[in-house]
């Protein structure tokens, strides 16, 4: 039986960074710069890669450089080989791994902490980066290959479904919420005093200011397809982009706010907000886990994995 013969490739990893940083700055000269290389040495392995592949990533416009449809899928290809090969080169020296975790806001600030807290505990040197913004942002960078695994709050959607591997991993419920003695509430809301809540109809509610999050976010997707669907003639839905700021305008009675109970949680059982049920209206959601199927699972990985569906 012959012995396979093993093809040694000619593409090297000097071309493929040079080509992922003009991909990501989008010009040789700043290529250059954040490779310390010369503006010659660039043009010329970005020239022997494209011959290497004999297809075309850029099309030069004078001195511009627009992307060509071949670079993304080569992009994110060249991304892969880059991670694994910095993966192999740090093994000795970050022997517990590095790991770039994505979160969708609610998550990454009320959920995420406690989980990197575990994280550590099993492995103290861990070398953590964490990038926190709404889903479809989120998501972008996980199809970008700048992130390991991801956890968002809306259904995924990504551009290539193919590439993107998604797992439901926990429930969570949104609340409509106000502040205690609410202006918006007397004479109109019903109280409940062994739920501690106020119910509204969704009539009632169509009538009162509503402050929830912007487009893009998972929060709003939930919003838009289980509750605002339902508030055609709403009087005002004011779009915020930080749950925060949601928390402190519904603190100073501007309107009602619609959030994830783990936002409002200490302020509920402080007695500062209340909770506002809307009849008929389940608001509900799943969140997932998010990664590229192309990214290096690597030990840590497989640990932060593991701790997350533990919970």
């Amino acid at each position: 039986m012959k012995k396979a013969v093993q093809t040694l490739p000619k593409i090297t990893l000097k071309q493929l960074s040079v080509f992922v940083s003009v991909y990501q700055t989008g010009s040789t000269s700043r290529a250059s710069e954040a490779l310390h290389l010369s503006q010659s040495a660039v043009s010329s392995a970005l020239t022997e890669l494209e011959s290497r592949l004999q297809m075309p990533l850029f099309e030069r416009v004078g001195r511009r450089l627009n992307q060509h449809p071949n670079a993304h899928p080569i992009y994110v290809q060249a991304q892969a080989i880059l991670g694994q090969a910095l993966t192999l080169e740090h093994y000795h020296k970050y022997q517990a791994g590095q790991i770039h975790i994505g979160a969708s806001t609610t998550i990454g600030n009320y959920v995420l902490p406690p989980l990197l807290a575990k994280l550590y505990k099993a492995l103290p040197d861990a070398n953590v980066d964490m990038y926190i913004a709404n889903t479809q942002e989120v998501v972008s960078e996980v199809e970008q290959l700048n992130i390991d695994i991801a956890l968002v709050e809306g259904m995924p959607r990504p551009t290539d479904m193919k590439a993107i591997e998604q797992r439901a991993w926990r429930t969570d419920t949104l609340m409509v919420f106000a502040k205690r003695d609410s202006q918006w509430l007397s004479g109109l809301a019903a109280y409940h005093a062994d739920e501690h809540c106020y119910e509204l109809n969704i009539e009632q509610l169509a009538r009162l200011p509503l402050l929830v999050r912007e487009a893009g976010s998972g929060t709003r997707q939930i919003i838009d397809e289980q509750l605002l669907k339902y508030l055609p003639h709403a009087e005002v839905v004011r779009a915020i982009q930080q749950s925060e700021a949601i928390k402190h305008m519904v603190s100073a009675d501007i309107g009602l706010g619609c959030l994830s109970q783990h936002v409002i949680e200490t302020e509920l059982a402080a007695g500062k907000l209340i909770q506002v049920k809307v009849a008929g209206i389940d608001l509900s959601r799943t969140w997932w886990l998010v990664w590229h199927k192309a990214r290096h699972q690597s030990p840590i990985w497989q640990t932060f994995i593991d701790i997350l569906i533990a919970e």
